[in-house]
């Protein structure tokens, strides 16, 4: 990673220019990511990639091309991108391109506006305005990965440019690491460090826009949604619409057979009323700040300054929101806000940047060592604090080789997921693990699922891992949205379920509202009940957290650092050596993470009362129950006649381990889930030819 410096200055803690590449190409055109302060920039002309940038303010790579003869700003509306957006995130990409198109206008450029592969229509680009730079934001989603190296890829052997062309990556640097492959693993370690967020740099002036280019329209969202459907199968389309209704309202409709209500959509009316009367909530829900940068900043103004109260409408239009999405301390921040982070309509340094400046005018100019003076100032702070670590471990495990498995990264509802995936073919088979866990606590089994001629994904669910750990309230219904987004968004098929404690609970919801999915599940010592001749109508109420639960959640987390080793061995009855240093270090590292708390509190509010007898329902021969009778956790026995006595067509099979017994006894487990694999995909062929 290199340090640059330009001619101009930047009142900053340290150079805000992050710039390196994967790797250097040698050909005809020299692709690098540095910039000499010899070079004459003024010749130069560059290509600006808009993706989840949609700023001028705070925008390192604005800042470097501000020099340039002439830049060229672009967003690509690219079905690849805008597939994995929802349509409230389709509705505020909207609304921001048309803020960042303006504000490029007032100051004599524009953005344009291109539809297709972004491969094609930037190497275009670069022919038409002989580009001599293509600016790019660095990503840490897999896919957004993939789709930058062919970006890459094409302007290399492009044969039609015959000139130098340099590709830029970027981000934003929030704090001064030097070298990612030496970020602590522990965020306990990395805080002691003790680095301080670098400012944010403020909008530039780029050159007046050549006129005669056709920088063509935006789009209106019935259009943008017209061109994403274009190329999807039915069956796509299908899946894509079961991520509209919350699990919690097709729950309700299952347990009461009787339609549920859903809430209507506003029409184009209304959203052009709330343009008109100025909220800062422009999507149909209305639930999050949109809009541009000026926007987003005047509703940060307004949610730091909730304590003091106001006369304007505006102001007081962002404190109701603040008090209905309060779920719990401190998580209306993310609520609010976090939509607009991922775009990047705001960065997060300059959120950072701003509630320490309102926290200084609170307190004379000092900041105090025992915590901030306002809660919206502490949940603004801590919540972009506790992102940035996060997208620095999810970077790190990109440009890195460390690890049992090579790690990949979903981004779900805003928030950064590692998974793995082995096999190139074959049945497709998720693991997903307990609580306190992680994807590598199938160390032993998905290599070895795979070699049988499986597909085999493993996933780190939201609040475990290295996975964030935001400021929400997690409950069994979230987890099993995220396990259906996962299926059908990264994994693209239906797939045999393999869960182990609470994961077993989570994927026997999944398996029950959305059986399209799953072919077969299987349950290893899993969490849930059996309740006989099931028929309650009584839904799940709304999860509240208290200052018990909180304290609650401390105190747990205090005692399993100090008994983390002698609690896992318990785990581990007949091989208490799988209960090793790796497994133990890599549950405490998770330990110190920001948020980890929060997490603990869910098992204060946990909700099993949906009994696996009515969940697997309708799955007579698609179960298998791998259970280790010598679990310290429950009475094994007892469980498994009473899964017998009241759920039909189960595969039972006993196995001499613990709690987890995929660890335990990885060999045994592996081969009982292939043999399983191969019996069911054997009659779900003979189904489909019958």
């Amino acid at each position: 990673m290199a340090l640059l410096s330009f001619s101009r200055s930047f009142t900053l803690l340290s150079s805000p220019f992050h710039f390196f590449s994967p790797r250097s190409i040698r050909r005809r055109r020299s692709f690098v990511c540095s910039l000499s302060a010899a070079t004459d920039v003024r010749s130069r002309s560059a290509v600006l990639w808009f993706k989840h940038d949609l700023r001028l303010d705070d925008h390192p790579a604005l800042s470097a091309a501000e020099t340039h003869r002439f830049v060229l700003p672009l967003y690509v509306f690219d079905r690849r991108i805008l597939s994995r957006y929802s349509d409230d995130m389709l509705e505020l990409l909207l609304f921001a391109l048309e803020d960042l198109r303006k504000s490029l206008k007032e100051q004599g450029s524009n953005l344009m506006i291109r539809y297709g592969c972004a491969e094609n229509v930037i190497k275009e680009l670069v022919k038409e305005v002989k580009a001599t730079d293509v600016f790019i934001e660095e990503e840490v989603e897999y896919e957004m990965r993939q789709l930058i190296g062919v970006v890459k890829k094409t302007l290399e052997t492009s044969s039609s440019l015959d000139w130098n062309l340099d590709i830029v990556m970027w981000r934003t640097p929030f704090y001064d690491v030097k070298n990612l492959k030496e970020l602590p693993a522990s965020y306990n370690d990395f805080k002691k460090q003790k680095l301080l967020p670098t400012s944010p740099l403020f909008p530039v002036t780029l050159p007046v826009a050549e006129t005669e280019l056709d920088w063509g329209p935006l789009p209106t969202f019935s259009d943008l949604k017209e061109f994403i459907k274009e190329k999807l199968g039915k069956s796509k389309e299908s899946w894509n619409l079961m991520k509209e209704m919350p699990a919690e309202v097709l729950l309700k409709e299952n347990l009461s057979k009787s339609s549920g209500t859903i809430p209507k959509s506003l029409n184009d009316k209304s959203i052009e009323q709330r343009r008109l009367d100025k909220s800062v909530f422009v999507t149909r829900k209305g639930d999050v700040v949109g809009g541009g940068t000026n926007t987003l900043l005047n509703a940060l103004a307004a949610y730091l300054r909730y304590l003091e109260g106001t006369a304007r409408d505006d102001w007081q239009e962002v404190h109701e929101r603040l008090r209905n999405a309060e779920t719990r301390e401190g998580a209306s921040f993310t609520s609010l806000f976090g939509p607009a982070l991922c775009l990047g309509i705001i960065s997060r340094r300059r959120v950072h940047y701003e509630a320490i400046k309102y926290e200084k005018e609170r307190n004379a100019g000092f900041l105090s060592p025992f915590g901030y003076s306002a809660a919206s100032v502490a949940a603004a702070a801590d919540a972009v604090c506790s992102m940035e670590w996060f997208w620095l471990l999810a970077l790190k495990s990109q440009v890195s080789n460390e690890g049992l498995y090579s790690i990949r990264i979903w981004r779900w509802r805003g928030h950064l997921i590692q998974y793995t995936v082995v096999g190139l073919e074959g049945p497709a088979i998720l693991l997903v693990h307990g609580f306190g866990a992680f994807l590598e606590h199938y160390r032993d089994n998905i290599n070895a699922i795979a070699k049988h001629g499986n597909h085999v994904w493993g996933i780190t669910v939201l609040g475990f891992g290295q996975s964030e750990k935001p400021n929400v309230v997690y409950t069994e219904l979230l987890w099993a949205e995220m396990l259906r987004d996962f299926i059908i968004e990264v994994v693209g098929e239906p797939v045999h379920l393999v869960g182990n404690s609470i994961g077993g609970y989570f994927v026997s919801i999944v398996a029950s509202l959305w059986p399209s999915l799953v072919k077969s599940v299987i349950l290893m010592n899993t969490a849930g009940n059996v309740i006989p001749e099931f028929s309650s109508r009584r839904f799940p109420s709304e999860r509240q957290t208290s200052a018990a639960a909180r304290l609650g959640a401390q105190l747990l987390l205090f005692y399993l650092r100090l008994n983390i080793r002698n609690t896992l061995k318990n785990f581990y009855p007949t091989k208490t050596n799988r209960a090793d240093d790796w497994l133990i270090n890599e549950m405490l590292r998770a330990s110190y993470d920001p948020g980890v708390t929060v997490v603990l509190e869910s098992i204060f509010s946990f909700d099993l009362s949906i009994p696996l007898n009515y969940l697997l329902e309708g799955y007579e021969e698609k179960v298998l129950i791998l259970q280790g009778m010598k679990d310290p956790l429950l009475d094994s026995k007892a469980k498994l006649a009473m899964l017998k006595e009241h759920c039909t067509g189960l595969a039972i099979r006993e196995l001499d381990a613990g709690h987890c017994p995929h660890d335990e006894q990885p060999q045994k487990v592996n081969s009982i889930v292939c043999e399983w694999v191969v019996a069911v995909e054997r009659k779900l062929t003979a189904n489909s030819y019958s």
